[in-house]
């Protein structure tokens, strides 16, 4: 739905369609009644970015539709943000509409904001950046009590730092992450919450060894971990690895290793015929696992992976792509059926749809 006809009073019934088709699109799979899970209708999303649209001497956050990309929308307000980035927009656009040195050539802004209230702003230029602009960013942030990053060309300037802190309770457990500009996270808040929720309610009571791929962050090990013996745990992108270290350690989880490794490559270390330098600290063998999880790109699990996943008693599926998760479920009827569904409108107005499934070994 584009952004001028969002309306709250068309959320349920939008919302409403998206799970009768996924209803439709599994029902060749057997699969139950899904648990349905609800987005705020307004304010719920924390990251937001806008190209910066210069008409003379005015400054706006502009966006692009795809049916004409070269014609700006004007955006005046963005009521799908986080009241945090609602409440900046307009007052960053004003001190930088009075700032020639923040101004100039200033091409994107963008946004990420935490549950807890923290708000990064990133600025995006056309041209290199210098003390004049340092300084001037410096009031700025001061001004809107921000964290502030500045890019152009190979160079990056922090002021102060270039991550968040996230903070929210979960079960009783108050949990925390640190979240680094340019890496992934999770852009609906409240959803997420509801994501770990029903991941924790599905993992309770299965006892035994966890193995985790994709982990990014650590989004959903640091909620799981209690609930095993161990966990090995999987993430490619280095500065990922990094926050996933520092919120394990914030978070006071000590049954959790993390290896930097991508999903096939782990497959291989599993299925030993391959080996790697940074597995010389893992004994595999004294692992016993009983629980895959995944939660993977939207191009789902590769070959290897999904014959990794098929030797699982259990494997916990997150899914940001209906599709891909059809194929791999369709792959895996032979030796798994779906035991629990769900479903997580992290993106509403649009097609799209997080989808959560638990297979079990049949």
């Amino acid at each position: 739905m584009p952004l001028t006809r969002i309306d709250p009073v068309q959320y349920p019934s939008l919302l409403a369609e998206k799970v009768s088709q996924f209803k439709r699109d599994f029902a060749p799979f057997g699969v139950p009644e899904p648990a349905v899970f609800r987005s705020a209708a307004l304010h719920y999303r924390l990251r937001a970015e806008f190209r910066m649209w210069h008409e003379g001497d005015r400054v706006d956050y502009a966006m692009f539709a795809a049916a004409d990309p070269k014609q700006p929308v004007v955006i005046d307000d963005f009521p799908v943000a986080v009241e945090s980035i609602c409440t900046a927009m307009p007052r960053l656009r004003e001190l930088l509409q009075g700032n020639e040195v923040l101004k100039r050539s200033l091409f994107q802004v963008e946004f990420l904001a935490t549950l807890s209230g923290e708000l990064m702003i990133g600025l995006i230029y056309h041209r290199p950046l210098d003390e004049r602009w340092e300084a001037a960013a410096r009031e700025l942030a001061a001004k809107l009590g921000v964290q502030l990053i500045g890019r152009s060309r190979k160079q990056k300037i922090v002021l102060d730092r270039d991550w968040v802190l996230e903070q929210f309770d979960l079960n009783g457990r108050s949990l925390r992450y640190k979240q680094v500009e340019g890496s992934f996270t999770q852009p609906n808040g409240g959803v997420n919450r509801q994501m770990l929720g029903w991941a924790c309610e599905q993992a309770a009571g299965l006892g035994g060894d966890l193995l985790e791929l994709y982990c990014g962050n650590g989004n959903f090990t640091i909620a799981l971990a209690p609930l095993f013996g161990r966990v090995l745990a999987t993430e490619v992108s280095k500065s990922s690895v990094n926050a996933a270290h520092y919120n394990l350690e914030a978070n006071g989880i000590d049954n959790v290793a993390m290896v930097r490794m991508s999903s096939d490559e782990i497959s291989g270390a599993l299925a030993r015929t391959r080996e790697f330098r940074r597995m010389q600290d893992i004994d595999l063998d004294s692992y016993r696992f009983s629980t895959l999880f995944v939660d993977p790109p939207r191009s789902g699990l590769d070959a290897p992976t999904l014959a990794l996943a098929a030797g699982f008693e259990r494997i916990l599926y997150i899914s940001c792509n209906p599709q891909t998760l059809q194929e791999n479920v369709a792959a895996l009827q032979s030796t798994h059926a779906v035991s629990a569904a769900a479903v997580f409108d992290q993106f509403p107005y649009t097609h799209h749809l997080e989808c959560g499934l638990l297979l079990t070994r049949r």
